[in-house]
């Protein structure tokens, strides 16, 4: 059986002028790194700005499992579907962190005959965007450091520095760490820690923002700490915002690929759904909609975590609105939800099947409160039952009452996944009513999450560390209280549980921090026992991946 990775090779690229060209990027607007990719000019995009936008699909998931989903697999096939429909189309996706590449999850160009290439570029380094983000925050923690080092005004107290470090890969041991050890000339020690690149406020506010000015202007809003007079202390008085835009210039304009297919596809940015927004760049996003007739983009995890956020964070903030949204479910990954173990999915199993169904409906549910009009892709996978399949899509007809198509792009491509498109064309062929956020600007900060974990996640009540409830009362003293609310928890459950599949109603959510990201424009709101900073499993996918005797990559999935 072909491997993503072979498959991928086996593809013939097209030379991305003849990609941009599909979507009206010229040659001249192409600025290569390496053969297959490309960034967008920043001058072009500006001279597309006032074009009208053509139609935002957004694609989710139901909780994901070990059995997978599929919803990168699934964004990729629907574009190549809608193209194939003679549809000028674009697709938005995330770049890769190099976390999860060497740690269990792999890589997130799609796979099968739905991905985007080149594979390998890809989900390694890719065009340097995240080592620029990573140089950005870290140069902003050394002048923190520095700035305590040689008392600088305004003053900032040791004790109270809350900027962090960051570095791309699941490292557990730089968790919780002490800098400034070693005597007075290397500074004052203090505990600090690192989080994964995916996880900065940099990353945020790069991913949110319209235009290199707006994005000095997060930088220059973010908090680093506080005096002793408890006062905050912005990037901007210890002068950073220049210098990190200088550094983040180059990887702010949009990289431009390709699917198998030869799809035009922008994947730029990439924070995390379980700790971050989880959404590709509004840069990215805005330029694809101005581009295309059609824009097809995923929100990370399931639609508990990255649609939410996606609708309330980035929506919120840049007035998108999805014309339809497509929520990608597997009849493997329904019947783990319905208590069967990954061991067992190979045998058809309806009952189980049945009970899972309680996830599905409750996404179909939490969507619909934002006013979407709701498709289900049913990902196939080859040991599936046509009785499975009848099963989940008679399901969604008679008792949802939304279409449900069943998809096998993994293994055709963009011909596996034309009916999908056929009903996302239907479904958006009247424009999806006017969005319907789920809190209003100025509900409290604690009130706001309270919301989110009630409707969205089925709670019963939120319980709040004393010191996470000081910090969301003193962001809303300080004028930040109109933010919204970006919860991290795990991403396997809509409890706080990650063993709790299915939907599980009037449970509790631990809030055991809260973090202010005044740039990224939220409050970052850390439940149960998630962490900003991965740590790789047992036998982590890195010591399967390596150079073979041609030197080409090998092991990557």
């Amino acid at each position: 059986m072909k491997t993503d990775l072979d498959i991928a090779r086996a593809a013939r690229l097209r030379p991305l002028p003849e990609i941009g060209a599909k979507i009206g990027v010229p040659q001249g607007a192409l600025i290569p790194y390496g053969r297959w990719a490309a960034k967008i000019d920043e001058d072009f995009i500006e001279s597309v700005e006032g074009r009208a936008k053509g139609r935002l699909v957004l694609v989710t998931a139901i909780s994901p499992t070990p059995a997978g989903e599929g919803k990168t697999t699934t964004t990729v096939g629907l574009g190549d579907a809608l193209s194939r429909l003679g549809e000028k189309t674009a697709i938005c996706l995330r770049e890769p962190s190099l976390g999860p590449c060497f740690g269990m999850k792999g890589g997130a160009a799609g796979g099968g005959h739905a991905q985007v290439v080149p594979m390998e570029q890809i989900n390694l380094h890719f065009t340097g965007d995240f080592h620029a983000i990573g140089a950005a925050h870290n140069l902003l923690s050394a002048l923190v450091d520095n700035h305590v080092y040689w008392g600088l005004e305004p003053r900032l107290d040791p004790r109270r520095v809350t900027w962090r470090r960051v570095v791309d890969m699941n490292d557990r041991a730089l968790r919780e760490i002490v800098v400034g050890l070693g005597g007075a000339a290397n500074g004052y020690p203090r505990e600090s820690g690192f989080d994964i690149t995916v996880a900065s406020e940099v990353m945020a506010a790069f991913c949110l923002a319209t235009s290199l000015r707006d994005l000095e202007a997060r930088l220059a809003r973010m908090i680093v700490g506080a005096g002793p007079d408890k006062a905050p202390v912005s990037a901007a008085a210890i002068g950073a915002p220049g210098a990190m835009a200088a550094l983040l210039r180059d990887a702010f304009q949009p990289n431009l690929v390709q699917t198998l297919e030869g799809t035009p596809a922008f994947v730029h940015g990439g924070p995390f759904a379980n700790i971050a927004h989880g959404c590709n760049s509004v840069a990215a996003t805005t330029t694809a909609l101005r581009l295309a007739d059609w824009t097809v983009t995923e929100a990370g995890f399931g639609a508990d975590l990255g649609a939410q956020k996606f609708l309330d964070i980035k929506c919120r903030q840049t007035g998108l609105a999805p014309d339809v949204a497509v929520l990608v479910a597997t009849v493997r990954a329904l019947k783990m939800h319905g208590g069967v173990e990954k061991a067992a999915l190979g045998a058809p199993d309806v009952a189980a099947l049945k009970r899972g169904f309680a996830n599905l409906d409750r996404h179909v549910e939490n969507l619909r409160r934002y006013n979407l009009p709701v498709v289900v892709a049913v990902n196939a996978f080859a040991a599936d039952a046509k009785e499975e399949h009848d099963a989940l899509i008679a399901h969604c007809r008679d008792a949802l009452g939304v279409e449900a198509r069943l998809c096998t792009h993994f293994a055709d491509g963009g011909a596996g996944a034309l009916d999908l498109a056929r009903a996302v064309i239907e479904a958006a062929k009247d424009g999806a009513p006017p969005l319907k956020l789920l809190y209003p600007d100025d509900m409290p900060l604690f009130d706001k999450l309270k919301t989110i974990a009630r409707e969205i996640y089925g709670a019963d009540h939120v319980e709040a560390a004393p010191a996470a409830a000081a910090a969301l009362d003193s962001f809303d003293a300080q004028g930040h209280g109109r933010l919204p609310v970006c919860v991290a928890k795990t991403q396997y459950s809509f409890s706080t549980d990650p063993a709790k599949r299915g939907a599980p109603s009037g449970h509790m959510m631990a809030l055991r921090e809260a973090r202010l990201a005044a740039g990224a424009g939220f409050v970052v709101a850390l439940c149960g026992d998630i962490v900003t900073m991965p740590g790789l499993p047992k036998r982590p996918a890195a010591r399967d991946i390596g150079l073979d005797a041609q030197g080409r990559i090998e092991g990557l999935f």
